[in-house]
């Protein structure tokens, strides 16, 4: 126990007083902040113009953070401006955003780390609802996985891409540790770990060790794990800590995925009345996805079409067109926006030659959260 002398006891009783002054000012300015943002709602409203910006959410944290003097860090300055934003964002109407469910997900996590945690999130049994939820109007915006640095794409979410009406407006990147939960605290007698797909063959190296005997059962989501891990002594999950606490499950090992550093790469999608898509912000990305013809050299002239144009490729895969003619759809990602000449040039060219052509999304490259 530690025992403070009368003057440390004293000095201690006015830096809590003073922070005590300044927490009445923080919130005073908070509120006054907050009716200033209910009088621009009021204007967006008549004007018909979208009332949520993540654009101008970017550019009000970057403007703090380059005025930023410490001793707070940069990325808990984004996380306060996040919350601040997403709470006055949520005297309006709060923006309905379809994530994978139950609660506890990464997905979840990273709708949290783009929206704030006042938005109204609508829980789905898999990406092809948040597509569903999105399109239909039920959600304005779904977060979907797209790839993990550990594992490659999550296809299904391409796949969807492909015949949906949305674009992608944002992306977060997620550190994804993934630990091992269950109702008592030990590895003893767990028969059966419960896991997304994704998350079983990102820690195929621990369960092979620790839990050889294990059955690894695939299920829609980690929090789905965590839910059916709460039912079963004998039985594990893979989730985050957010799930444990969300289903009240010790954590009986800690990041047990086989990468340190394993991350997933989520997109923010919307329908474009509801958002259209975002201004150049000089550091962006342009998804697409096309097909060439099934002649020699087709995808060679497809990519020399980006190199005449000066543009540089940070992605490009593959999928089966399924038409049963060995056909494929390639999915590309490049660096920049469309409003750039030279980006501009070289989408025109390939839509001009090539049989299939949609443009998925231009945004702002996430920040690594």
């Amino acid at each position: 126990m530690t025992h403070h002398t009368p003057v440390q006891s004293e000095a201690l009783g006015v830096l809590r007083l003073r922070i005590d002054q300044l927490d009445g000012q923080i919130l005073a300015l908070l509120n006054e902040r907050a009716r200033v943002a209910e009088q621009v709602g009021a204007l967006k409203r008549a004007e018909g113009t979208p009332y949520f910006r993540p654009d101008r959410v970017a550019h009000v944290i970057a403007r703090l953070q380059g005025g930023n003097q410490g001793p707070l860090l940069n990325q808990h300055v984004a996380a306060i401006w996040r919350e601040i934003t997403s709470a006055c964002l949520a005297l309006e109407v709060p923006p309905r955003v379809a994530v994978l469910g139950p609660q506890g997900t990464f997905c979840e996590q990273a709708a949290i780390e783009y929206f704030g945690s006042a938005a109204h999130f609508i829980y789905c049994a898999s990406f092809d609802e948040v597509f569903h939820a999105t399109s239909a109007g039920t959600a304005q915006f779904g977060v979907v996985g797209m790839e993990n640095s550990t594992e490659g794409v999550v296809t299904r979410s391409f796949d969807l891409f492909l015949h949906s009406p949305v674009h992608a407006v944002g992306e977060v990147s997620l550190l994804v540790r993934h630990n091992l939960l269950r109702r008592s605290d030990s590895l003893d007698g767990i028969d059966v770990v419960h896991a997304h797909p994704q998350a079983l063959m990102q820690c195929q190296r621990w369960l092979g060790e620790h839990l050889p005997h294990a059955e690894q059962r695939a299920v829609a989501s980690n929090a789905e794990g965590a839910r059916l891990a709460l039912e079963n002594p004998a039985w594990a999950a893979l989730a985050g800590e957010r799930a444990a606490a969300q289903f009240g499950l010790h954590v009986v090992a800690h990041a047990v995925q086989d990468e340190a550093h394993n991350r997933t790469r989520f997109a923010i999608i919307c329908l474009p009345q509801t958002l259209p898509m975002p201004a150049a912000s000089g550091r962006d990305c342009t998804s697409l996805v096309v097909s060439v013809p099934n002649v020699a050299g087709s995808v060679h002239d497809m990519l020399t079409t980006l190199k005449t144009h000066g543009v540089s490729m940070t992605r490009l895969e593959s999928r089966p067109a399924k038409s049963g003619k060995w056909e494929y759809y390639f999915y590309i990602d490049i660096e920049g926006h469309p409003s750039q000449p030279n980006v501009a040039a070289a989408l025109a060219e390939l839509r001009s030659s090539c049989p299939f052509y949609k443009l998925l999304g231009a945004y702002p490259v996430g920040q690594d959260v």
